[in-house]
């Protein structure tokens, strides 16, 4: 095991911040598979999860299980990890700038595209190979202007020559569920399966390029712009596997988890050993478009009548917000028929707020499809 110490723009003098990655089996093997957790400093689940892994990964490494290099970042946000204010961790938004630690990774794909144009050829292999050697060399020479910008950069370089991509996440009160495209959904079925995901959620470009998609994107641009003249592969894909919900920090979920990830790699063919059978699907893939943002009209107290995990019909109540001044009860329904996969963990509602996802199976929505 490699362990590199990635530095970070010092925001001021006299303070550092590092990411650190871990890297297990051959250096320079035919694939490679990275994985971070806790990019949403206050998503911790992940974070327990790398830890078992980093165990597990250690002694197959010295067994000579490994076929391939498998990084892991385990704390991928220093930055937010360390915005406690009066003992709450905000670690969703830089508090400096207001941005979302998941959103506004660096875009090539434009600048990728006009330096290979004239290097392609026909062979998938050498374009592959091509487009790596130019995004690396282009990341590297961007020069951050703020920490959370060094940041992004730190993490985009670590990753950015992975056939595979994890990023563990959390939502606030959900069941296991997870983000891809539909293009790389045949490939993350199985890791589907083996995690127990009970909603997978399909879109090419959800917009605010997320870690994730900052990937996948920019092979599916050079697809569409090359693909006709020139064999043009999907050089990398991407997950977001949403482990339940802030409160779900226990060894047995991390340990059940870390499993599963251990098998999807597995049957990936960067670990050998035996394949074990995945489970059944739990619950169709559908678009990200078809998610309904359950919204309430007015703030009050909030008190849920449905789970994460049910399903729901169309119009049935999911919670009520009661006005404890006027004793008004306002109920709020669900639109959309499907699986009721998070909700929020506030109990005290504002007018307009998102107090719910359900997954339904048909696209309804358009343009930016993500949270805040």
């Amino acid at each position: 095991m490699r362990h590199v110490t990635h530095e970070l723009l010092a925001p001021v003098p006299g303070t550092a911040r590092q990411i650190h990655s871990f890297h297990f089996g051959p250096e320079r093997a035919e694939r490679k598979v990275y994985i971070q957790s806790s990019l949403h400093a206050d998503e911790l689940p992940g974070m327990l999860v790398a830890w078992h892994l980093k165990q597990r990964l250690a002694e197959l490494e010295q067994a000579g299980r490994l076929r391939g290099e498998i990084v892991l970042v385990p704390v991928a946000n220093p930055i937010g990890l360390e915005q406690v204010l009066m003992d709450v961790l905000l670690g969703r938004y830089e508090l400096e700038s207001g941005q979302n630690f998941n959103r506004w990774f660096v875009d090539l794909s434009e600048e990728i595209g006009n330096r290979i144009e004239q290097q392609l050829n026909d062979d998938p292999r050498h374009n592959l190979l091509l487009v790596r050697r130019e995004l690396k060399a282009a990341l590297a020479a961007e020069v951050p202007a703020t920490q959370l910008q060094s940041q992004r950069l730190a993490l985009q370089r670590i990753a950015c020559d992975a056939d595979m991509v994890l990023d563990l996440h959390c939502d606030f009160e959900a069941v296991t569920h997870l983000y891809t495209t539909p293009e790389a959904w045949p490939q993350v079925e199985p890791l589907a399966r083996y995690i127990g995901s009970e909603a997978s959620l399909l879109a090419t470009d959800s917009g605010g390029q997320s870690f994730d998609e900052c990937f996948t994107l920019l092979w599916w641009d050079l697809q569409q712009r090359f693909g006709e003249r020139f064999a043009m592969p999907m050089g990398s894909f991407s997950v977001t596997v949403e482990l339940r919900g802030q409160g779900d920090v226990t060894h047995p979920l991390a340990s059940q988890d870390c499993q599963a990830i251990l098998d999807y790699l597995t049957q990936f063919g960067v670990i050998d050993g035996e394949i074990a059978l995945p489970p059944a699907l739990r619950y169709p893939a559908t678009p990200l478009a078809g998610v309904e943002p359950v919204a309430t009209p007015f703030g009050g107290l909030l008190v849920f009548h449905a789970l994460p995990g049910e399903y729901l019909e169309a119009g049935q109540l999911i919670a009520e917000i009661i006005d404890p001044i006027s004793d008004r009860v306002t109920p709020v329904h669900c639109s959309t028929a499907g699986l009721l996969y998070a909700r929020s963990l506030r109990r005290m509602a504002t007018a307009g707020m998102v107090i719910a996802h359900v997954a339904g199976r048909e696209a309804y929505r358009s343009g930016y499809l993500l949270s805040p």
